[in-house]
């Protein structure tokens, strides 16, 4: 059990090895990067979210899942509707190779029927932390897109009401 949990933590440390400033990619098209959901049904951002509105709370290290939290009540409690994916994105080989062991520790942490809306980014995730920046890497970063995969919001200084207010003025 203790091998277990060193692993986890080594993996997690090294999540953000490469550092990217924080980035203003409001106006851009998210890239075209795989993952796979918790269901391990392998999934294209921002292609297969049919052409609709998603907001993607992305997390680039095990600290962000509490931002993360934070957002998903915050929109459950406004009833914000919107398609909302959570995409824990982690970056280098050496996760990679632990994939299984990661998602499976994120399996057990998370219920199943929220599983299809965490979509894991192992073999891409240096492409989404350059493209968003991984400064402050407890924060999320909460991307709002639109159906053509245009990025209409982002935010990445932790929760705040006034950011979801600005968010579902949006919707």
């Amino acid at each position: 059990m203790r091998f277990l949990i060193m692993i986890t933590s080594l993996l997690l440390l090294s999540a953000c090895s490469t550092s990217y400033p924080n980035q203003a990619i409001t106006g851009q098209v998210f890239p075209s990067v795989s993952g796979q959901t918790l269901e391990k049904e392998s999934m294209t951002l921002p292609d297969d979210l049919k052409g609709e509105m998603a907001l993607l709370l992305i997390g680039y290290k095990q600290d962000s899942q509490f931002d993360i939290d934070r957002w998903l009540i915050g929109l459950d409690m406004t009833q914000t509707q919107v398609a909302v994916y959570e995409v824990p994105t982690i970056q280098g080989l050496f996760p990679r190779m632990f994939s299984t062991l990661i998602n499976n520790g994120m399996r057990a942490g998370i219920p199943k029927p929220l599983w299809k809306g965490v979509v894991t980014v192992y073999q891409d995730g240096e492409q989404v932390q350059a493209f968003t920046g991984n400064q402050n890497p407890n924060n999320s970063r909460v991307v709002l897109i639109n159906a053509q995969g245009k990025v209409i919001y982002f935010y990445d200084q932790g929760f705040s009401v006034d950011a979801l207010n600005k968010l579902r003025a949006l919707l």
